[in-house]
């Protein structure tokens, strides 16, 4: 009985194994039919952001630092202080310049409407001499006035041609001057503007703020130093707008569309994000290296390449769960839909600025007016001198 019972108990064994790797691989065939063959997914993940580089625009002296690694800082807050003195000096004399400009050119005006004038008066003068002379020649004829007295009224009157020509010649030099424009849009004024303008923008370039808010990084400014411009100061990150490139291999791409969901995990936490793919890098990273591959040799051996593809993560999924900037993640991108268009894209459109900086443009154009103001008649006063 023993001896039969064994067989039996074999040919179940098998039988069970059998089944089991039966039912596995009909289980992972169902798998791949319904999902796996749907996924194109890479360990080869990292998290990339824009590093806000910080540099000063003026030459100057450290004299303050307001921010250091690890802090967060937000749009327009003060990072570094330069040393003012110098370009406070500047400003003041520029300042003085623009009045005593804006000044001359008010005495130019002035000068100009006195020709004009004074022309009006050597022209008056000029018809009594020549009426003066016409009648000295009418009586000479009759021997009532003297030839000597004729010779002085035509003196006279070449006289007073010469005074009205000179005298025109002058408007005509100020008129060359001022014609077609005012007191704050005179070319001499313009030009002192521009230099107050330049001045004006050292001075305030002195204070550096962030231009985007951040976490500030790679700080390498010590107080006391030197600072040119272009030195990089500083870094600041907005890990805000972050984004994940991954990495997928040539055969892997023939099915990645813009558009397409992606699940991404990160070793830094467990949390599952969500994003979307929007475009690919326009080559490889072989084909950016400092150094390319030269494949052109006697031996050559395939090497599959990999395209960065850059995925964009949920807002909200990201605030509240931040990702720093080379964290490794593991991105799967769902392929079932393959018609969100053409994998190389023209329509994107990206929109970075900062508005930091406008307010020291509204501040001179407030300074120049002000001044202009100052020193200007009433009537040549203007709301707002602009560039």
């Amino acid at each position: 009985m023993s001896t039969a019972t064994n067989p039996h108990r074999k040919r179940l064994l098998l039988l069970a194994v059998v089944g089991t790797f039966a039912i596995a691989g009909i289980a992972y065939l169902a798998y791949w039919l319904t999902v796996a063959r749907y996924v194109e997914a890479t360990e080869d993940a990292y998290v990339s952001g824009n590093m806000v580089q910080i540099t000063p625009q003026v030459a100057g002296t450290t004299i303050a630092i307001a921010a250091d690694d690890t802090q967060f800082v937000r749009a327009g807050q003060l990072l570094v202080q330069l040393d003012r003195a110098s370009p406070r000096a500047a400003l003041l004399r520029d300042e003085a310049t623009l009045g005593q400009t804006v000044r001359e050119i008010r005495n130019l005006f002035a000068q100009t409407s006195q020709l004009r004038a004074a022309v009006v008066a050597r022209q008056v003068e000029l018809s009594k001499a020549e009426a003066d002379l016409k009648r000295r020649e009418r009586l000479a004829s009759s021997g009532a006035v003297s030839n000597e007295d004729v010779q002085h009224a035509r003196d006279a009157a070449r006289g007073a041609h010469a005074a009205l020509e000179e005298t025109q010649q002058q408007l005509a030099g100020d008129l060359a001057l001022t014609e077609g424009t005012t007191v704050a849009s005179n070319p001499r004024v313009e030009n002192a503007k521009a230099r107050l303008r330049a001045t004006y923008l050292d001075y305030e370039r002195t204070v550096i703020p962030a231009p985007v808010s951040g976490f500030v990084a790679k700080r390498t400014v010590q107080l006391g130093e030197r600072v040119s411009p272009g030195t990089v100061l500083m870094a600041v990150v907005p890990l805000n707008e972050v984004w994940v490139d991954a990495n997928f291999k040539e055969g892997q791409l023939k099915s990645i569309r813009p558009g397409q969901p992606v699940r991404l995990t990160a070793d830094a936490n467990d949390f599952e994000y969500h994003g979307t793919v929007v475009g690919f890098a326009a080559g490889t990273g072989a084909a950016f290296a400092v150094l390319p591959a030269q494949n052109a040799t006697g031996n050559w051996i395939k090497v599959v390449q990999r395209l960065p593809v850059r995925i964009a993560l949920d807002p909200h999924e990201l605030a509240a769960h931040p990702l720093q900037i080379g964290l490794s993640m593991q991105v799967k991108v769902d392929i079932h839909n393959q018609r969100t268009g053409d994998r190389l894209r023209t329509d994107s459109h990206v929109d970075y600025r900062t508005a930091v900086f406008a307010e020291q443009e509204r501040d001179v154009d407030a300074l120049i007016s002000k001044i202009i103001a100052q020193n200007a008649a009433p009537r040549d006063v203007v709301a707002a001198v602009l560039p």
